[in-house]
C-alpha cells in the first residue's frame, strides 16, 4: 500500500511540475510573435515621424544622431 501511495504522489508531483513548462512554451511563442510585429510597427512609426519632421521644416537643423 505504501508503494502505491508513493507512486501516486510521484506521478502527481511530476505532472504539477511539468504543466507550467508546457504553458510557458506556448505562451512565449505567441508573445514573441506579437512583440516582433509591435517592434516593426514602432520602427515604421519612428521612420514616418522623422520623414514628416524633415519635410515640414524649411531648413533642417543639425539634430544629434541616435
Amino acid at each position: 500500500m505504501k508503494k502505491l501511495f508513493t507512486l501516486l504522489f510521484a506521478a502527481a508531483l511530476t505532472v504539477s511540475l511539468v504543466m507550467p513548462v508546457f504553458a510557458q512554451d506556448s505562451g512565449s511563442a505567441q508573445s514573441s510573435d506579437s512583440s516582433m510585429s509591435s517592434g516593426k510597427k514602432e520602427k515604421k512609426a519612428k521612420k514616418a515621424k522623422k520623414a514628416k519632421k524633415t519635410s515640414d521644416s524649411a531648413a533642417p537643423a543639425a539634430a544629434p544622431q541616435q
